[in-house]
């Protein structure tokens, strides 16, 4: 659908574009990245016709651009741009009419109803067809866009070329305007070529990218191929880090904000608080957490840890719901929160904090063993909800690795299961011996400052901190539960 070949441009002495090559196929939607100064403006106004290149050639459907008249053009490609004059005060109606002027035909050109049809239509797409009889002078710079656009659509081309489309966009008018580009790409072969500057809305939406840079093109492939770390970091000059969209495979940059140094605040014991009622940690700046907690489950950043004694014959239709309402009559905030439930005693609570180099890692444990369960025999077990009864928290003053947070998962529940094993704790419905309970749950918290630990699998020295306090704390919390039923 457009070619491109060996583009050469520059404004007198200074090279804007070099050896620019590539193509789009109907019904792709490719979007241009590059920084300020990459030369993506001036890409986009030689492919639309506005600039001739000094060499190379682009070509649409297969012939060459300068071949076109303009409103055989205009019936083909498109422009939004981001750049109108508005020196005179049409109404909105009239300003996206203008965008059927290439399908008029004859001396005297007439009014259609597939014009009428094609207008209000965009107009709904776009959410200017409220305001359809306004000035556009009385219009704000989010809705001025929007007319605009849809009196790009209104031409009904083949090519639709956008220069910043979402550029002063409400985040819902964002949304549904690239949600509809891309229905229109795949449901009506609509070939979009588009300048983006946020690299994450390009990754969302777009089947290829073309990262440019010092008017070269520095890479032309798939989003996850583009946007990665190293590469987003040299070409913008910025510090960032690669991450993915929690809903859908796309690869996303995070901008990682210059801070002031932060201080050195390790975690210990003294930040632990056990009742009756409660275990409770508050730290002095939120922890990079993995949970499996009933509030703050899967990743996020936490200052806050809540382990809540609950009655065994608790049953609760909507148990999230009473967790955070518990943490809101409590002065938590559940935003900031890791709430779990145990039905055992919190006063059976054990921790310990291990210090290793220039590293440590406090663990903190509540255990039970009323309703233990061997893995391997689940099958003889009903799946009803009981509250957690080994409840592991570990908290770590370094910095992990996405790999050290799942590892030290693993090399807890290895601890945990040996001592069960080591206690000869059963299953009470098989018979052999457990790995753990019905409903266990734990979390991994980290303060992101200092060491950085990359594995914590059993051999490491993180690996071995946890492994030996989770053994020490269950197996305590387990003591101090055993005498406290024998005083009975």
């Amino acid at each position: 659908m457009l070619n491109v070949r060996n583009l050469f441009f520059q404004y007198e002495t200074k090279k804007i574009l070099q050896n620019i090559s590539f193509s789009v196929n109907k019904g792709e939607m490719i979007g241009i990245l590059g920084p300020n100064g990459s030369g993506k403006t001036t890409l986009m106004k030689i492919i639309s016709g506005i600039l001739a290149p000094r060499e190379g050639q682009v070509e649409i459907k297969g012939t060459s651009i300068d071949q076109y008249k303009t409103k055989e053009l205009a019936k083909v490609v498109t422009v939004f741009s981001q750049h109108v004059n508005e020196s005179f005060s049409y109404t909105v109606r009239e300003i996206v009419s203008l965008g059927r002027y290439a399908h008029q035909s004859g001396l005297f050109q007439s009014w259609t109803s597939k014009d009428e049809e094609v207008i209000t239509r965009v107009m709904k797409q776009t959410g200017v067809f409220v305001f359809q009889d306004k000035s556009i002078h009385a219009l704000s710079g989010g809705e001025k866009q929007r007319v605009y656009l849809a009196q790009a659509l209104a031409q009904e081309p083949e090519i639709l070329l956008l220069d910043e489309p979402t550029n002063h966009l409400d985040l819902s008018y964002q949304k549904e305007l690239l949600d509809s580009l891309r229905e229109w790409s795949r449901e009506k072969d609509l070939t979009i070529v588009c300048i983006f500057h946020d690299l994450n809305l390009a990754g969302l939406y777009c089947d290829r990218l073309l990262l440019l840079h010092d008017g070269k093109v520095e890479v032309d492939a798939s989003p996850s191929d583009v946007l990665q770390e190293k590469r987003v970091k040299r070409i913008y000059k910025t510090n960032v880090k690669n991450t993915f969209h929690p809903s859908i495979p796309a690869s996303q940059i995070a901008l990682v904000p210059r801070e002031l140094e932060r201080k050195k605040v390790q975690i210990d014991t003294t930040a632990i608080t056990v009742t009756s009622e409660r275990v409770e940690m508050k730290a002095p700046f939120p922890l990079y957490t993995l949970s499996s907690g009933v509030t703050g489950a899967g990743m996020g950043w936490y200052k806050n840890f809540v382990n809540r004694h609950v009655d065994k014959t608790y049953r609760c239709e909507d148990y999230r719901k009473d967790m955070y309402e518990y943490l809101l009559q409590n002065g938590f905030s559940p935003q900031e929160t890791v709430g779990m439930m145990t039905a055992v005693h919190t006063e059976d609570a054990a921790y310990q904090l291990l210090e290793q180099g220039d590293f440590s890692v406090m663990i903190v444990v509540t255990g039970g063993v009323g309703n233990a369960v061997d893995a391997a025999k689940t099958n003889a077990h009903s799946s009803s909800f009981h509250p957690g009864t080994i409840n592991t928290w570990i908290f770590v003053n370094g910095t992990l690795s996405e790999q050290a947070f799942l590892q030290s998962v693993i090399t807890a529940t290895e601890a945990k299961a040996a001592v069960l094993r080591d206690r000869k704790i059963k299953d009470m419905e098989t018979g052999t011996i457990a790995t753990g309970t019905s409903t266990d749950s734990i979390s991994v918290a980290a303060t992101q400052v200092g060491t950085y630990l990359e594995f914590a699998g059993t051999i490491t020295s993180l690996g071995k901190c946890i492994a030996e306090g989770v053994y020490h704390c269950l197996t305590k919390s387990l003591d101090k539960r055993d005498r406290r039923l024998a005083a009975k």
